[in-house]
């Protein structure tokens, strides 16, 4: 992962506020999300019923987005359109799939081997929920697979410009 394009946000995940609907229950959200994907470890994120996933992440303090990893093995099962929605916490299927988008991303091969999704600067700066919408998979099949999710940036802390002033104010 390029420098530039920011740390890992795992610390900043609201871990207990973490949803993702249509997932079976024996592989959710958190086996994609947490630590290390390895791939014999058996962890993975699946979808239940079709081939859809909707993933609403909510951050403990905004956050600046500033790239996406998705890991999947290749074939049919792996997702293919990624729809991200900023600040939408109460984002159904219905909305995800005929609302605008944030920023949207058709996969390709390369992209799913880990290789960082860079996001718009400005549309991704002050981010307190992101809200991961996987519309279809690859090939067609009943269910999509996810290995790994990442979420890279840094958080968005505020800036107290009197604070700067007065700083300046005593060195000069």
């Amino acid at each position: 992962m390029s420098a530039s394009a920011g740390a890992e946000l795992l610390d900043y995940i609201s871990w207990p506020s973490v949803e993702c609907l249509n997932a079976q229950p024996a592989h959710g959200a958190a086996n994609a999300l947490k630590q290390g994907y390895r791939e014999d470890d058996g962890l993975w994120l699946e979808s239940d019923t079709d081939e859809q996933l909707l993933l609403h992440i909510q951050f403990n303090q905004a956050v600046k987005l500033s790239g996406l990893v998705i890991k999947a093995e290749a074939g049919g099962t792996a997702p293919r359109t990624v729809k991200l929605f900023t600040n939408q916490p109460s984002l159904g299927f219905s909305e995800a799939a005929s609302e605008r988008p944030t920023q949207e991303f058709a996969l390709s091969d390369d992209d799913l081997v880990g290789r960082p999704l860079t996001l718009r600067f400005v549309k991704f700066q002050n981010v307190t929920t992101l809200s991961v919408f996987i519309e279809d998979n690859r090939g067609g099949e009943d269910t999509t697979r996810v290995q790994k999710i990442s979420l890279l940036g840094q958080p968005a802390e505020k800036m107290d410009v009197a604070a700067i002033k007065k700083v300046g104010e005593e060195e000069g």
